[in-house]
């Protein structure tokens, strides 16, 4: 990387923090060309080319603050050009290793634990969830599939496309809950409605599902309507809290919504879907999960900005606390697979989709959100790939009194066959 010297560089301490600035630019994978109110560094040639409008952003790009530079970015304040790819790559290196970064520890963690209570009373959880996914339906129409299947596709085979991974996942999940004719299942986070319409079109079961999205909520009950499924498929505005005197379940899967819960709330919830389960039936958590053991978020500021953006009160919790907390509230797992790669490829299917329609969406929403989102989408993919986030479909059964449990050449409790032939799609 070459620098152009400018007056600013005759400071001592302007020295100082220039110096650890071409520091930075000679390790980063891809070139990077900086220019702020006086000064400019890096090659111009360079694939991606941050405008800096105000000259103390030059602190954060030294430090790693990816998330206060992100926000900048979102407030007009930072202009980023070149290939998204690229632009990750770059991140990646600022930050270094934002699960070692996030790591707290015993007297922070009590604090976070404090703040999860706060966060996720029942009125709150309302309005974070509002606050996301209620930005606009046509927005997320642009880069999600046309069913809006808005959590990790499923990539069966190399050259699926996103609508077609969106599908193999709908019905992965489908099987690996044995879904058959005349069963009720209960979808947690029903979002705009793919899985339980999905599973009632293709596999006969009645379906009730819950969400804290008004938009949602409305564009669930159009598409029940006009299917003409009404007494197969309900929709309710409902939080997983308030679910006491709606009977029992065959079946339940919560897809995309365990992120929402916080950790302080993981073993109320799943004592509630316990609760809601019939002994012998099967619950499917399909979640992202902490990259780390021991970092409620991550690191180099990206979990503040997911926080103020994105997802306010989204929390992530390793697959081991998720995991225990299931076992705790009488569950048994049954099953897990992690499909931290597909999530990857997911996101970046879905960071195309948006860049090819940037004018439209801000047509349809803000410039600060279509900012916000660039950077979601393809910074979310970048941690996937490099496994600081990872995604697990959890399957686990309410066992049965052994005198109950389903006829099989061994007792097993429940409706599990404890093999996975029926599962590949």
């Amino acid at each position: 990387m070459q620098s152009l010297p400018t007056p600013a560089r005759q400071s001592g301490r302007s020295a100082g923090l220039l110096q650890r600035i071409d520091a930075r630019l000679a390790q980063l994978p891809r070139g990077l060309a900086l220019q702020w109110p006086g000064g400019r560094a890096g090659a111009i040639s360079s694939s991606v080319q941050l405008t800096l409008r105000n000259r103390q952003l030059l602190r954060l790009l030294a430090s790693g603050d990816v998330g206060s530079l992100a926000d900048a970015y979102v407030r007009g304040e930072l202009e980023i050009e070149g290939p998204l790819s690229d632009v990750m790559a770059v991140a990646g290196a600022l930050v270094g290793d934002p699960v070692r970064r996030g790591r707290h520890g015993a007297w922070t963690r009590w604090l976070d634990g404090l703040l999860s209570h706060w966060r996720h009373r029942p009125g709150q959880d309302r309005r974070q969830v509002q606050f996301h996914y209620d930005v606009s339906d046509e927005f997320y129409g642009l880069w999600l599939d046309p069913m809006r299947v808005y959590s990790c596709a499923y990539y069966a085979q190399p050259g699926l496309s996103l609508e077609q991974a969106q599908q193999a996942k709908l019905e992965l999940v489908c099987r690996k809950l044995q879904l058959h004719p005349g069963q009720r299942l209960l979808d947690i986070g029903a979002g705009w409605g793919a899985l339980m319409l999905w599973a009632v079109r293709h596999h006969g079961v009645r379906a009730l599902g819950i969400t804290l999205s008004r938009h949602q909520h409305a564009h669930v009950s159009r598409l029940i309507e006009q299917a003409g499924l009404q007494g197969l498929a309900e929709v309710r505005l409902l939080d997983y809290r308030q679910l006491q005197g709606a009977g029992t379940f065959d079946r339940i899967a919560s897809v995309g919504m365990f992120e929402h819960v916080g950790r302080a709330q993981t073993g109320r919830y799943f004592s509630t879907l316990q609760g809601l389960l019939r002994p012998g039936g099967l619950l499917l958590n399909h979640a992202i999960a902490a990259g780390g053991l021991d970092n409620p978020g991550l690191g180099g500021g990206m979990g503040d900005f997911i926080q103020k953006h994105i997802f306010p009160g989204g929390e992530l919790v390793h697959v081991s606390h998720a995991a225990a907390a299931l076992s705790r509230s009488g569950l048994e797992l049954v099953d897990a697979e992690n499909l931290r790669p597909h999530y990857a490829r997911t996101l970046w299917a879905w960071s195309a989709n948006l860049e090819r329609q940037l004018d439209r969406a801000r047509s349809l929403t803000s410039e600060a959100t279509v900012r916000a989102y660039r950077l979601y989408l393809a910074g979310s993919a970048m941690c996937f790939e490099r496994g600081w986030l990872s995604h697990y479909q959890l399957l686990a059964t309410r066992p049965a009194p052994a005198q109950a449990a389903s006829s099989a050449p061994w007792v097993t409790l429940s409706d599990y066959p404890f093999t996975r032939r029926h599962m590949e799609v």
